[in-house]
């Protein structure tokens, strides 16, 4: 008789070669379909060309400054966060055409689906937070911090895209319908316009304001805007304060949360 020793780490061998697989799916497929990603990555251009021009002069900053230089870290950060809903469209898409069954029969990883999705959409992101970067960088926008302040203000967007990651694979776990999102799309926006992005949390109504800045958002803007060297909005209270530690920690919370619940939520679906 032969007896079959496991090998140490090969489960986690298993789950890594099995999620690369599937990031390599998303990846191909936008490759097949491009218009949607084209959109996806010209769209916050737009938006910069919109706020920065059109409404830019009638736009005040915080302690004085280039108004473009406070815009773009807030854009960097939304969009970070417009990447959720796309998350959520192909997360639920899949469910729904029986894709996510056809996956669940296969002798794959059970958590290979999801962590493929999150690493495509990462990619996705990342190629995202680079045209946002060149186009600052054509307006006008400059990072005025070292190099090693630069990559951290990069790495606090990231991290906030990969916490973000998870709430989206999470719903679309949930909603499993492309219709029913375009119900939680509707809150995007608000949440990614209630926050430091265009404008201080100090000209807006005390409670909202309040709620602007603790916003998670607020946090990784605010962050990224200190380590870029960009105008900030300077509140005093403690949020505001201690943007950067807060850039750090609303991720960790997201990814603690939603990170088991996305694989869980999976796994029940399987049975």
């Amino acid at each position: 008789m032969t007896t079959l020793i496991p090998v140490p780490g090969g489960r986690l061998r298993w789950a890594v070669a099995d999620g690369w697989i599937m990031t390599r799916r998303d990846l191909l497929h936008w490759v097949r379909e491009p218009t949607p990603v084209i959109v996806g990555l010209l769209f916050p251009v737009l938006l910069v060309l919109m706020f920065g021009y059109l409404f830019g002069g009638a736009m005040a900053v915080p302690g004085g400054g280039d108004y473009k230089e406070f815009l773009l870290p807030g854009m960097f950060g939304m969009t970070m966060a417009f990447g959720l809903e796309a998350t959520m469209i192909a997360v639920s898409t899949d469910a729904q055409r029986g894709v996510t069954d056809r996956f669940r029969s296969m002798p794959m990883s059970p958590s290979a689906v999801v962590v493929g999705r999150c690493g495509a959409d990462l990619l996705n992101s990342a190629a995202a937070l680079v045209v946002m970067v060149g186009c600052g960088l054509l307006v006008g926008w400059q990072a005025h911090g070292s190099v090693q302040a630069t990559l951290a203000a990069i790495g606090l967007l990231v991290w906030l895209r990969f916490a973000l990651l998870w709430l989206g694979i999470y719903l679309g776990l949930v909603v499993r319908n492309p219709e029913a999102v375009a119900a939680v799309q509707i809150l995007i926006w608000p949440v990614g316009f209630l926050a430091n992005t265009f404008v201080a949390p100090g000209t807006m109504p005390g409670w909202l304001g309040t709620i602007a800045e603790w916003n998670p958002l607020s946090s990784t803007v605010a962050g990224a805007r200190e380590l870029f060297g960009n105008p900030g909005w300077g509140g005093d209270t403690w949020i505001a304060q201690h943007a950067t530690l807060m850039a750090l920690v609303w991720p960790l919370v997201i990814v603690a949360i939603f990170f088991p619940l996305s694989v869980r939520r999976y796994q029940r679906l399987s049975r």
